[in-house]
C-alpha cells in the first residue's frame, strides 16, 4: 500500500460542497486549532557517534514528550514534511481512546497521510486510563526513530504519591537508513537489517558501530536528588531486541505499572522490557549517608540485549545532585563519571533470559472485572511460523500481512487500502463470515481477518512453530515475540513451553490476579526445535466491547515488515460503521479531504463530540 500524491495533483473531496443535514457531526475547518502539533521529517543527524539519514519528529531524538488528560477530547494534528515517504502515528496503547479513523494502522484503521499533508488525530482517552503510553510512525521502520512518550496524566491524585516523574525511552540505533532495511526484509535474496549497535536512552548513546561523529556519542543523564521517591517511567520503543537493564547498586525496582494499568506494588532488582512494553516503578533515591559511604554521585544503568545473536550492552548515567551539606558530601561532585566513553568494564552483571519475567506477579491495584473461564465463548489459536525460501517471512496461520506487495504467491494479503475502506465501501463484500471463522482457527478464509462479536469473551493462543525452510540448515529456528493488540486491552493469562495445553495454563493461572497490558512477549524458551513443531505460547483474555478494525501482531519491526501482523473485526456493520456518508467520504480514498495541505484545510469530523 505504498501510494504517494505525485505533481501536486491533489485528491481533494470536499465534505462542505455536500449537503450537511440537520444534526450531522461537527466537522473542522481552517479556523479549527489543534491542541498539539508533531510535525515528521527526515535529514542526516548524528546519533550515537555515527551519522544516519533518520526521520524524526519535530527535530528531536526521540520526538516530544506528550501528555494528554483523561475524558477529555484531545486533537494532535500531525504534518507529513517528508517529500517521499508516507506517514501515520499510532498512539500506543490507547486502545479506546481514538476515534475510528485515528488509530494510525495504514492496513487496518486508515489511509497514510500523504507527503506535504497534514492529519487531525482526535483521541480521548477514558477515565481510569492514566498511565505511560507511547506515540510512533506505523510506517515500515520509520517506528525505530519516529516516536515519544506520550503520558495520560490522573484527573485525581495518583495512587502513588511520589517526589518526581523520570522517563526512560529506550530505541534502538541502526546504522542502515530506514528505506534500506525494509528494502532488504523484502527482497530475494533476503537482506537482514543487522543486530543492534546500541540502546538509545532518552536519544543518546555511544555505539558499537565506529565513531564518525563524537559530539553524538554521549550518554544520556538522569538527574535526582538524594532521599527522594521518583517515578521512573520505562517506555520500549525498541525495534528488535528485547532487553535487560538494572541500575549500579541499586535494587529494588518496585513495579507500580504495566501498559498503562495500575498495579500493586512488586519489588524485582532488574527489569525486562521488549517492544512495545511500558513499565513504572518507585525509585527510591539513596540518602546522603549512604552516597557518602559509596563516595559517589554517579551510577550506571546498564542495559543489555536478549535473545539476539550477540549481547549488546549500553548504558546512561543516574547521577544525584550534590544537595548534601556537610563538608564531607562536598566533594562528591568531582566522581562524576564522564558521559563520552564508555566504562571500561560492565558494572552489572545481569542474568540471561528470564522466560515468563513477571508472568503470573503483577497484580491489579484495583479489581478490574477479570472474566471468568466460564465465561469464554471460545480459543482461536494463532499459529506463528517463519517461513524460508527465496523470500524470509512470518506467516499467522498460514497468512502474512504485509505492507507492500512484493509476491502474491509469498505474501498471501497485502491489501490495497486499509481494511476499514473496504467494509465501508462494500459491507457485504468484506465483514467476514463468523460462522466461517469459527471452522478455521477463527479466521475466515475470505478475508483473512478474525471476526468476534460484540460482548463475546474470547481466548487468543498464539503459539510458536519451528520455521521451515528449504535449506535443512536453517529449518526449526525460533524467536521471542513481543505481540501487541491494537483496539484494547487483553488479560494477560500467562504463556510457557511447549505446546500450549488448557489444563496446564489453568492450573498456572490458579489463585493469580490478571492485569490488562497490551503488549506481552511470547517467549522461545530454546533457539531450534524440529521444522513446524510447537514450542511456545502466550494467552490472553479478552472481553470484547470496542468496535473496529485492529491489528493484533509482534512488535519487532522487523517481523512486521515480514509480514507477522493480524487484523481482527470486532462488531458488525452497525457498530462499526458509526460515521455515516457524505462525512466519511474524505477518509475512504488516499488523499481524501481530511488531509490537508499548504493549500486547503483538512476537514475532519469531530468523532466524540456532537453538532454546535
Amino acid at each position: 500500500m505504498r501510494c504517494l500524491l505525485s505533481n501536486g495533483v491533489l485528491l481533494f473531496i470536499s465534505l462542505f460542497d455536500r449537503v450537511r443535514g440537520a444534526g450531522g457531526p461537527r466537522i473542522h475547518d481552517l479556523t479549527f486549532t489543534p491542541d498539539r502539533v508533531l510535525r515528521v521529517t527526515r535529514r542526516e543527524t548524528g546519533i550515537g557517534g555515527i551519522r544516519r539519514y533518520t526521520t524524526l519528529i519535530n527535530d528531536t531524538l526521540p520526538g516530544p514528550e506528550l501528555h494528554i488528560p483523561e475524558d477529555q477530547v484531545v486533537w494532535i494534528r500531525v504534518y507529513n514534511d517528508m517529500t517521499d515517504a508516507n506517514l501515520t502515528m499510532h498512539w500506543h496503547g490507547l486502545a479506546q481512546a481514538a476515534a475510528p479513523f485515528s488509530d494510525g494502522a495504514p492496513m487496518g484503521s486508515q489511509w497514510p497521510i500523504p507527503p506535504m499533508h497534514y492529519f487531525d488525530y482526535e483521541l480521548k482517552s477514558p477515565l481510569g486510563t492514566a498511565g505511560t503510553y507511547f506515540y510512533h510512525s506505523h510506517i515500515d521502520f520509520q517506528t525505530s526513530t519516529a516516536n515519544g512518550p506520550l503520558i495520560v496524566d490522573d484527573s485525581s491524585p495518583p495512587p502513588y504519591p511520589v517526589d518526581g516523574d523520570r522517563v526512560i525511552h529506550i530505541q534502538e540505533l541502526f546504522e542502515k537508513s530506514d528505506e534500506d532495511i525494509s528494502d532488504g526484509l523484502r527482497a530475494a535474496p533476503f537482506v537482514w537489517s543487522g543486530e543492534t549497535g546500541g540502546f538509545l536512552i532518552n536519544g543518546n548513546t555511544i555505539s558499537n558501530y565506529p565513531v564518525v561523529d563524537p559530539a553524538s556519542a554521549r550518554l544520556s543523564v538522569i538527574e535526582v536528588d538524594p532521599g527522594k521517591t521518583y517515578r521512573f517511567r520505562y517506555i520500549g520503543a525498541t525495534g528488535l531486541s528485547y532487553a535487560a537493564l538494572a541500575f549500579e547498586n541499586h535494587t529494588n525496582l518496585e513495579i507500580i505499572e504495566a501498559d498503562g494499568e495500575y498495579t500493586k506494588p512488586y519489588s524485582t532488582p532488574l527489569l525486562q522490557i521488549g517492544s512495545g512494553q511500558r513499565f513504572s516503578s518507585l525509585f527510591k533515591t539513596k540518602t546522603c549517608a549512604e552516597l557518602a559511604l559509596f563516595k559517589r554521585l554517579d551510577f550506571y544503568l546498564q542495559i543489555e540485549s536478549r535473545d539476539r545473536p550477540r549481547i549488546i550492552a549500553s548504558y546512561a548515567v543516574l547521577r544525584y545532585s550534590n544537595t548534601c551539606s556537610t563538608l564531607q558530601h562536598r566533594h562528591l561532585h568531582s566522581r562524576q563519571v564522564p558521559t563520552t566513553t564508555l566504562p571500561s568494564e560492565r558494572p552489572i552483571d545481569l542474568p540471561p533470559t528470564i522466560e515468563g519475567f513477571l508472568d503470573y506477579k503483577l497484580e491489579p491495584l484495583v479489581p478490574n472485572d477479570v472474566p471468568s473461564s466460564d465465561e469464554v465463548s471460545r480459543r482461536i489459536f494463532v499459529y506463528a511460523q517463519q517461513q524460508i525460501d527465496k523470500y524470509v517471512f512470518w506467516t499467522d496461520n498460514g497468512v502474512s500481512w504485509a505492507d507492500d506487495n512484493v509476491d502474491r504467491e509469498t505474501y498471501t494479503i497485502s491489501p490495497s487500502e486499509p481494511y476499514l475502506v473496504s467494509l465501508y465501501k462494500n459491507a457485504s463484500k468484506y465483514l467476514p463470515d463468523y460462522d466461517a471463522s469459527m471452522a478455521n482457527y477463527g479466521l475466515d478464509p475470505e478475508t483473512n481477518t478474525y471476526p468476534a462479536k460484540l460482548g463475546e469473551v474470547i481466548e487468543i493462543i498464539f503459539q510458536q512453530v519451528g520455521a521451515l525452510s528449504d535449506d535443512s540448515r536453517f529449518g526449526g529456528g525460533l524467536d521471542t515475540h513481543p505481540w501487541h493488540a491494537h483496539g484494547d486491552h487483553f488479560y494477560d493469562i500467562g504463556g510457557g513451553p511447549g505446546v500450549y495445553d488448557p489444563e496446564v495454563a489453568q492450573q498456572r493461572l490458579e489463585g493469580t490476579h490478571p492485569v490488562r497490558r497490551d503488549t506481552t512477549m511470547l517467549f522461545r524458551y530454546t533457539t531450534n526445535v524440529q521444522p513446524d513443531q510447537p514450542w511456545g505460547w502466550r494467552a490472553w483474555r479478552l472481553r470484547v466491547q470496542n468496535p473496529g478494525v485492529w491489528m493484533m501482531h509482534c512488535h519487532t519491526l522487523q517481523h512486521m515488515i515480514m509480514g507477522m501482523q493480524t487484523v481482527w473485526v470486532f462488531g458488525d456493520a452497525d457498530d462499526i460503521l458509526k460515521v455515516k456518508h457524505p462525512y466519511v467520504e474524505g477518509y475512504l480514498e488516499y488523499g481524501g479531504s481530511v488531509n490537508g495541505n499548504a493549500t486547503h484545510p483538512a476537514e475532519a469530523v469531530h468523532y466524540f463530540e456532537t453538532d454546535d
